[in-house]
């Protein structure tokens, strides 16, 4: 499966303002893992940037004077998108920028829903995390990812982030298989298959000192609590020579 994590940088929060594209940062994932293959890209806009998404980002329209505009981009970044699946925090926003970005050149290069289908890992965070801050930094707080270095919003880096997050978000199911399908119409359905395994299963036992260890403790459980549950799995003689 090719997967693309995918952030964009703007000069304000609505493009229907006139608000333009100033950086894209793609992390390309080949099986859930980076292949190493990005896509990075800062853009000249022709427009200022809104009162403090300067701050956000660092990015100055002096830093941005000699970048190429998105039109002289637009072909490279759809080559590389094309066909794969985008995952996105808060989809809709950089969507809808791409979207405006893409009309921008006319009809010829249709809508980024023509080449790609989409995860919004803000919906996915959502789902697992109700009533909870779903941000990339609460996140990545809750999830264990360290984002110690993103002191400005950059698109590859926030993308790099993305990628981390979204691993620990959907860590258990993609693994294992697990799929959502279609029931004929009556809403979704789990469809889980396991991959088969390879060869026998390794067994592990427990060396003369775990295995003492362990009876010592029941014996001290059943002093306390007059059994253990573990009696109904294995034989308590042994157990009670310890106990002498």
């Amino acid at each position: 499966m090719r997967q693309i994590i995918l952030d964009t940088e703007t000069t304000g929060l609505e493009w229907k303002k006139g608000n333009r594209v100033v950086e894209i940062g793609c992390v390309e994932l080949l099986e859930r893992r980076p292949s190493g293959r990005n896509f990075h890209r800062y853009l000249k806009p022709d427009c200022a940037f809104e009162a403090g998404a300067q701050e956000v980002t660092g990015l100055t329209l002096e830093f941005l004077a000699d970048k190429p505009a998105f039109e002289e981009v637009a072909e490279e970044f759809l080559a590389y998108v094309d066909g794969a699946e985008l995952i996105i925090h808060n989809a809709a926003f950089d969507l809808g920028f791409l979207d405006y970005e893409l009309s921008r050149l006319g009809d010829r290069y249709g809508r980024m829903a023509d080449r790609i289908t989409v995860v919004d890992t803000l919906l996915l965070a959502r789902e697992r995390f109700p009533g909870q801050r779903n941000s990339l930094d609460a996140l990545c707080k809750r999830l264990g990812v360290d984002n110690s270095h993103r002191q400005l919003h950059g698109a590859l880096l926030d993308a790099q982030i993305l990628a981390d997050v979204y691993i620990a978000l959907t860590s258990g199911q993609e693994e294992i298989g697990f799929a959502q399908a279609d029931a004929g119409g009556s809403g979704p359905a789990t469809v889980v298959a396991f991959a088969p395994v390879a060869g026998p299963r390794p067994r592990i036992g427990a060396d003369a000192g775990e295995r003492e260890a362990h009876l010592r403790r029941l014996a001290t459980l059943r002093k306390k609590a007059g059994h253990a549950l573990w009696d109904a799995l294995e034989p308590v003689a042994e157990a009670e020579a310890l106990e002498a």
